[in-house]
């Protein structure tokens, strides 16, 4: 078996790829600390090709080089805005008719495996603090709650983690 080469790829342009239909997904980032962590879901939002990402509070905004460390140039395919608080993101968000998921443990969550998203509707999932998770203030404005399963000893995945597999999962259900 032999891998591909980059030309290989069938890659699209930026441009290309703003044209493009996308997945109905809004991803929101709730005081992300890490610029890493920052740019590695930009890097996978480009990939899964979601609508936009909304940084909201302490989350650091391109263009920043400890950003594009991990983006490597998604800052310019992915769209994204910033909002001063997860509220005025989430506020925007309903007013568009977006579904408003947090990423948490919580009460009365749903196991993402058993989470069916409806073809018809537009998401905005919330991804929380690596710390603290989603915001208290966020947590009360959302209008349900996805879990990730988990079977080992640690209490949570990385925020990268956990937004790759729950982009994923959208991806499978809704394509």
């Amino acid at each position: 078996m032999r891998k591909l080469k980059l030309d290989e790829l069938n890659r699209v342009s930026v441009d290309e790829f703003k044209r493009q239909q996308k997945l109905p997904v809004t991803v929101v980032l709730d005081n992300v600390r890490s610029m890493h962590n920052i740019g590695s879901i930009f890097r996978t939002s480009d990939g899964f090709a979601v609508e936009q990402i909304y940084l909201c509070g302490i989350s650091a905004q391109p263009p920043h080089r400890e950003i594009e460390k991990t983006a490597l140039g998604a800052t310019n395919s992915v769209h994204w805005e910033y909002f001063e608080t997860p509220q005025a993101a989430i506020e925007k968000l309903r007013a568009a008719g977006y579904y408003i998921v947090a990423i948490e443990q919580a009460e009365k969550s749903i196991l993402l495996n058993e989470f069916e998203p409806k073809e018809s509707d537009k998401y905005a999932l919330i991804f929380g603090n690596e710390v603290n998770g989603v915001s208290d203030e966020a947590m009360a404005m959302i209008d349900s709650c996805i879990e990730i399963p988990q079977f080992g000893t640690k209490h949570s995945f990385n925020i990268v983690v956990s937004a790759g597999i729950v982009l994923w999962d959208f991806f499978v259900k809704l394509t």
